[in-house]
């Protein structure tokens, strides 16, 4: 995770990537009759314009004695501050800052969340801003402080036009030793259901059941058992693997927690047999012996040479792979003839990662000999993995400022369809034509507020299951892939829920469909939801 700014705000830039995040099952063969090939050609221009988004400046000329990151160091005169009175400012508000140099560097953006309390008080991911004012013709939030060298920062924000009661834009100004050496523009959205839609259309809860502690992100569903894993977060404690017994869906009984000291920021599940892999932050893949499902017996972590954050797994026959973004950006493979003594076979690093590109292998799904690596600015690789110490790549699919965050794949009729979703401000579903894969092809797109990210998803036939973060679960027919089609959904969000609004990564986060009859998805702050599966 890299930091652009300080302080309050700083911790709300994940520069357009996503640390969290999980697999699928399998190549899916959609049932139905295939659609004749249509040849459709989309541009693609990704998931947001690299241009300013308010009409607002710093005063930088001199023309001002004011404090740098003060309201009056800003110049507004060719803002709207009338429009200021028809926002909406109260409960939890997505981010998106954009750099003045964004021309120079598509790196300098990044992601947040905002938090409006009722007290007055403004969180910026779930940091106190210490100075608001916010009324029918302001809109201006600061932080400030110290870093460990001494030196002063201050960020702030100052709205310069609402676009209705949900959108405002404005100014960003990032302050060290009182001069301004980052100034960038803001949008932020406000996090509300979809018009006219009501909890929940074609998906009905059967049961749920919390997490103690840390953030839950991924699950995984085997020997009747739920495995849940969790991140450390400074305000929800360290995280770790939860266990639950699922005898009764409508009530999920939490049998085991384990957390290790110093490791607790674990990302990822996958099980084969009776091993369990964890994809750790800190020490590489655990894994764990589930001969006893409830009581998990921790056996070794891979790869065994130091400190490395695995991020996920995926396993397929006998082959697992884990996609590790430091200290190298490379997806490691395992043969798990023997689940519970993975033996490494070899490594691959795209041509991607190099300096200055945010470029990592953040997930991956097998079929075969193929693998299909989502690997942010590098999009989507695919890959033959038959001799694992000489991977070929065999096409790549990217987009300006690709996010490419997961992505699932299956054949319709005469042709392999991959649909690839982003993690990033106005990250939504593309859907490609892979038949060849030199000549990957966009031929669909599904798309819903552009402050809300799609995170991770399953496919099955022709549905595709979709952990959309504050749009919660949501059901796509892709039987005609050009033109996906919502048929269900359920919104897990709640503005009253724990933590809500102290991220931009916030929500249903995780989904499994395991073949037991059951859809599993993992929110953030509720936890573990189980659905029948439509």
């Amino acid at each position: 995770m890299r930091t652009w700014l300080r302080g309050a705000v700083a911790s709300l830039l994940a520069v357009g990537t996503s640390l969290t995040g999980c697999a699928s099952e399998t190549v899916e063969e959609a049932p139905r009759a295939p659609i004749p090939e249509q040849e459709i050609k989309r541009e693609d221009r990704g998931d947001w314009e690299p241009e300013r988004l308010a009409e607002c400046r710093l005063i930088t000329d001199g023309g001002s004695t004011a404090e740098c990151g003060s309201l009056e160091s800003f110049d507004l005169s060719a803002c709207d501050a009338e429009s200021l009175e028809a926002l909406d400012a109260q409960g939890s508000f997505t981010l998106h800052l954009v750099d003045d140099k964004i021309l120079e560097n598509d790196n300098l953006q990044a992601i947040g969340g905002l938090k409006f309390l009722p007290d007055g008080r403004v969180l910026a991911n779930g940091s106190p801003m210490m100075e608001t004012r916010v009324d029918s013709r302001t809109f201006f939030l600061s932080g400030h402080g110290t870093l460990p060298d001494g030196r002063v920062f201050r960020d702030s924000l100052v709205g310069c036009k609402a676009r209705g009661p949900h959108r405002v834009t404005g100014c960003f100004v990032s302050c060290l030793e009182g001069e301004s050496p980052l100034q960038a523009t803001f949008e932020a959205e406000k996090v509300v259901r979809r018009p006219g839609e009501v909890e929940s259309s074609g998906l009905t809860l059967t049961g749920e059941a919390a997490v103690p502690r840390g953030e839950a992100v991924d699950v995984y569903v085997t020997h009747g058992h739920a495995y849940v894993v969790a991140l450390r977060k400074t305000f929800a404690g360290p995280g770790g693997l939860f266990v639950y017994d699922l005898s009764d869906r409508a009530s999920p009984r939490l049998v085991k927690s384990i957390t290790f000291p110093g490791d607790s920021y674990w990302n990822g599940v996958w099980a084969k047999d009776d091993a369990l892999y964890v994809a750790s932050g800190d020490t590489g893949v655990l894994v764990f012996d589930i001969s006893n499902p409830a009581d998990p017996l921790f056996l070794r972590s891979l790869p065994g040479d130091g400190p490395r954050d695995v991020h996920t797994l995926y396993a397929d026959g006998n082959r697992l792979y884990a996609m590790s973004i430091w200290p190298s950006e490379v997806t490691l493979i395992f043969d798990v003839t023997d689940a519970k003594q993975p033996v490494l076979l070899g490594r691959y690093q795209d041509p991607s990662v190099r300096p200055g590109v945010i470029s990592f292998p953040h997930d991956a799904m097998a079929h075969g000999d193929r693998l299909y690596v989502s690997h942010l600015r590098g999009g989507l690789l695919i890959l033959d993995v038959s001799d694992p110490l000489n991977v070929v790549k065999l096409g790549q699919y990217s987009y300006p400022r690709s996010t490419t965050h997961t992505s699932r794949v299956g054949r319709f009729g005469d042709r392999v369809i991959a649909f690839e979703g982003g993690e990033d401000w106005g990250a939504h579903l593309r859907v490609l034509d892979i038949t060849d894969p030199a000549h990957i092809r966009l031929i669909g797109e599904y798309r819903l507020s552009p402050g809300i990210s799609i995170h991770n998803m399953e496919l099955k036939g022709d549905r595709l299951f979709v952990a959309h973060y504050q749009h919660g679960v949501r059901v796509l027919d892709v039987s005609r892939p050009e033109h996906p089609r919502e048929i269900g959904y359920y919104n897990t969000w709640r503005e009253a829920d724990p933590y809500r609004g102290y991220s931009f990564f916030d929500g249903a986060i995780g989904i499994r469909l395991p073949g037991d009859g059951y859809l599993y998805a993992v929110d953030t702050s509720r936890g573990l939801l189980i659905f029948p599966e439509p």
